[in-house]
């Protein structure tokens, strides 16, 4: 009896002492987790640039380039760029690349000026959001200057077939009955909007998913 006390005592402690192991052992994972999480947040924090974002940038020839940008949109017309290391510093205007995407938006780049994308399909919807006209680019020691495009920062557009077309109270009538014709769902959402151009992205998006069908 006393053996068999002893035995069931030792198997009690044995047991007890290895699910301590286990429990010790899943503590160390754990507080090795968050000091990963940690590390890499804090190395993620490290590596952006003041003043800077993420983002990858379209350049005219369609090539895309990973790094940072400062975000100089609505002053200049252009943004400034580094790579991922934060080095190879570089100014592009809009005049330079097709476009640029961070987390916060994505900007579409016409005649220079830059143009927040707010949908996109057979009509896409874009706001713009710099005036490059009047501004000088250089083809060696020639000075040219942009022309920019119509409107001003702000504005809402149509960019369609690589043409502009500015909507405001004088033109949206006429996009409506013309360019969304063919959708009568898109017709009465856009015909909805009491004057508030904004509220044509659910109009745009209804017309978009008609064209694809």
């Amino acid at each position: 009896m006393h053996a068999l006390y002893t035995s069931v005592n030792l198997y009690y402690k044995n047991n007890k002492f290895k699910q301590l192991k286990i429990d010790i052992m899943k503590l160390k994972l754990t507080f090795l987790s968050l000091a990963l999480g940690f590390s890499v947040a804090l190395v993620n924090a490290q590596s952006i640039p003041e003043g800077y974002t993420k983002a990858t940038v379209i350049l005219a020839n369609g090539t895309a380039q990973i790094g940072f940008i400062k975000d100089n949109i609505k002053k200049s017309a252009s943004i400034t760029f580094v790579d991922g290391s934060g080095n190879n510093k570089k100014v592009y205007e809009g005049s330079e690349i097709n476009g640029v995407k961070t987390d916060a938006a994505t900007f579409t780049c016409i005649n220079g000026d830059f143009f927040k994308t707010i949908c996109t399909g057979k009509l896409c919807f874009i706001q713009k959001s710099s005036n490059a006209a009047g501004k000088a680019s250089y083809n060696g020691t020639e000075a040219v200057f942009n022309n920019g495009t119509e409107g001003k920062i702000g504005d809402y557009f149509i960019y369609a077939d690589k043409k502009l077309k500015l909507l405001n109270k004088k033109t949206v009538e006429s996009f409506i009955n013309t360019d969304l014709a063919t959708c009568s769902a898109a017709v009465e959402k856009a015909k909805a909007i009491n004057g508030d151009i904004s509220k044509l992205q659910e109009a745009v998006e209804i017309y978009n998913s008609y064209a694809v069908k």
